[in-house]
């Protein structure tokens, strides 16, 4: 296929995912939430993305809080931001079938065979990440924010934005965190770290993992922060495992920019495997 084909080919994919995201975004603002809307029209009428922000308040936000509107126009913003973000939700299967569709015919049936399973495991670490931050780190990063409204004598008014931007940030950033194995053992696997680098610098990762940690959950500082650090600590520890596997069986594709190195003979810093004389010390190294 011509440059030309190729880009009308992902224009025509573009425009699915386009559609796609058009679509389920106007069904989450307008399809009836109570199937008896159908049997009587001009009955109680309550759309889609209603009802799916009574259960998420169901089941996250404490009793203690109340929400507010605070201007006239947050409760049509939080609509048809969360209209849209759940079509999101719905459009990603379709866009990573897209995107693996205009990608598949340039790959070797080696190369497909070992995208299946990153596909998989990014996918379930996902899932799982998503999960962990709405049913656990939502929960208890809302309990915990509460005392502070005591200590400086103010009441639990928050908000309707507010909220539903927490949980919708919170669970999506946990979702991204979860895949932290992943991405390790694909720069590993491409060349661009070490196992050996990882381990050995293993305080200044977890120092950057607590970090990280602070900025994905702002504002926490008890128990979900510490739940979110050790779980990532495992995810940290489980990519190094599962890159290890690659380093052992000799699958690493080092870069083009990549220069293997070795020890000078006499001095024993590191040098460029090709050359004579060391840059160090200047002794040769025949």
């Amino acid at each position: 296929m011509s440059f030309w084909e190729h880009t009308n080919e992902l224009i025509r994919r573009l425009k699915v995912v386009l559609y796609t995201l058009v679509i389920a975004t106007v069904v989450m603002m307008v399809l009836p939430a109570n199937i008896s809307f159908f049997k009587d029209p001009l009955g109680s009428y309550e759309p889609l993305i209603s009802a799916i922000l009574a259960k998420i308040r169901e089941q996250v936000l404490p009793k203690e809080v109340t929400l507010i509107g605070e201007t006239f126009v947050n409760p049509i913003e939080l609509y048809l931001v969360a209209s849209f973000f759940f079509g999101l939700v719905i459009t990603a299967p379709v866009l990573a079938y897209e995107i693996y569709k205009f990608v598949d015919p340039a790959l070797y049936p080696h190369e497909r065979r070992g995208l299946y399973p990153f596909l998989t495991s990014f996918a379930i670490l996902f899932i799982a990440g998503l999960i962990f931050g709405y049913f656990v780190l939502v929960p208890y990063g809302l309990m915990a924010l509460l005392p502070f409204f005591k200590i400086v004598g103010a009441e639990p008014y928050i908000s309707v934005t507010s909220f539903y931007y927490f949980v919708f940030i919170l669970t999506i950033l946990t979702g991204i965190v979860f895949t932290l194995p992943i991405f390790l053992t694909l720069f590993v696997r491409f060349g661009l770290l070490q196992t050996t680098s990882l381990t050995k610098n293993r305080k200044y990762v977890y120092f950057g993992l607590l970090i990280l940690v602070f900025l994905v959950t702002p504002g926490e500082g008890g128990l979900a922060n510490f739940m979110l650090l050790s779980v990532m600590i495992v995810l940290f520890e489980a990519g190094i495992f599962f890159a290890k596997r690659y380093e052992k069986k000799g699958e690493i594709r080092r870069p083009r920019w990549h220069v293997e190195k070795t020890q000078c003979k006499f001095c024993r810093k590191e040098i460029p495997e090709s050359v004579t004389f060391c840059p160090h010390c200047g002794k040769s190294q025949k």
